[in-house]
This record gives C-alpha cells, sequence and structure tokens, in this order.
C-alpha cells in the first residue's frame, strides 16, 4: 500500500468520524456526553477520539467547526444556483436555515453555554451577515432592489443574526434558530423588494 492511498483513506475516516460525531452533537447536545459516551455512541475507541483532539472541549470544539465549514460550503453552493439577486439573497438564508435545522435545542444550549463553541457560532455569525450584505449590495447596485443604505441593511441583518445566536430571538418568540433565518429572508425580501 502506498503512503497516498493510506493517507487519503486516514483522511476518509477523519472525516467520516467527524460526520457522525456532528450528527451526534446536533441531535443531542454534547454537555452531558463523556469522552467515553461519545467513543461508544461512536463505535471507536477513545484513543481514535484522542487523534482528532486532545480533549473532549477540543473534540467538540473542531465538530462545530467542521459542522460550520460543512454549512458554509453548502450554503454557498445554493447561491450560486440562483442569479436574480432576490434569488440569492433567498437562497442564502433558507439553506442557512437548512443547514441549522437538524440542530436540537440541546446542541444550541450546549453550543451557547460553552465559550470554545460559541466563540466558532459567533464567528461564523458575523461572515454570515457580511455575505449578506454583499448579496443585498450586488442587488441594489444590480437594480433590482430598493436603493437603500447597504450598511444600514447589512447591519439589521447582522443584529438579528447575532440575536438568533445568542438565544434572544428564540426567547422572545419561540422560533427556533432555523425557523428564525426563515422569517428573517420572508421580512428582508418584502422590505427590498422594489414597490
Amino acid at each position: 500500500m502506498s503512503a497516498p492511498t493510506s493517507t487519503r483513506r486516514g483522511a476518509a475516516r477523519h472525516s467520516e468520524l467527524f460526520d457522525a460525531l456532528v450528527a451526534l452533537l446536533l441531535a443531542e447536545g454534547f454537555a452531558h456526553l463523556t469522552l467515553d459516551d461519545l467513543a461508544a455512541r461512536l463505535r471507536c475507541s477513545k484513543r481514535t477520539l484522542y487523534a482528532l483532539a486532545g480533549s473532549k472541549e477540543q473534540l467538540v470544539r473542531a465538530a462545530v467547526v467542521h459542522f460550520f465549514e460543512r454549512a458554509t460550503t453548502h450554503v454557498e453552493a445554493a447561491v450560486d444556483t440562483c442569479a436574480a439577486p432576490a434569488d440569492r439573497v433567498a437562497a442564502y438564508l433558507r439553506a442557512v436555515a437548512a443547514e441549522l435545522a437538524p440542530a436540537s435545542a440541546r446542541f444550541v444550549d450546549d453550543m451557547a453555554a460553552f465559550p470554545p463553541a460559541a466563540e466558532v457560532y459567533a464567528r461564523n455569525t458575523r461572515a454570515a451577515a457580511r455575505r449578506v450584505g454583499e448579496l443585498i449590495a450586488e442587488g441594489v447596485e444590480a437594480g433590482a432592489f430598493r436603493d437603500v443604505p447597504v450598511s444600514f441593511a447589512a447591519e439589521t441583518v447582522a443584529t438579528t443574526m447575532v440575536a438568533i445566536q445568542q438565544r434572544r430571538i428564540a426567547g422572545a418568540t419561540g422560533l427556533a434558530d432555523a425557523e428564525a433565518y426563515e422569517a428573517l429572508a420572508a421580512l428582508l425580501l418584502h422590505g427590498l423588494a422594489r414597490p
């Protein structure tokens, strides 16, 4: 067996294990799970998990990073299928909602309560808000949206996205994060539409 083949298999197993870990954490959260629990549920050894990260905390953070990297790829792929500015904004926010849909309330609460994961979520929320601002600017420049102050629209979206990430929207409205992103898409698109 050649080294490149072995390396490819190792990378594939690594990605497969992270995908399984992410699915488990999304469904059940992570605060209550020990490293022994994770190894048993993933049908691997603790040693295998330690090869991925040096502690449960590092493993959870790495899994959250993996989740958001994969989600970003899927969201951008959804945007790339659209040409019209309104469709691109809608595709972006709806794809964010779809990516967050499998996240249980327990996962989102655990993520908010665990600073390393909360920081990853916050960083991704800021990046998403910037991206929506870019999409709005493209639509205004193309004449597809009202001539709104793009920086104001982007800041409004960013503030709402941060409120979703910090669980304030869920607390105030009872909406899950995915539902809140769907509502934001509808509100934003109706506000930007030309009369």
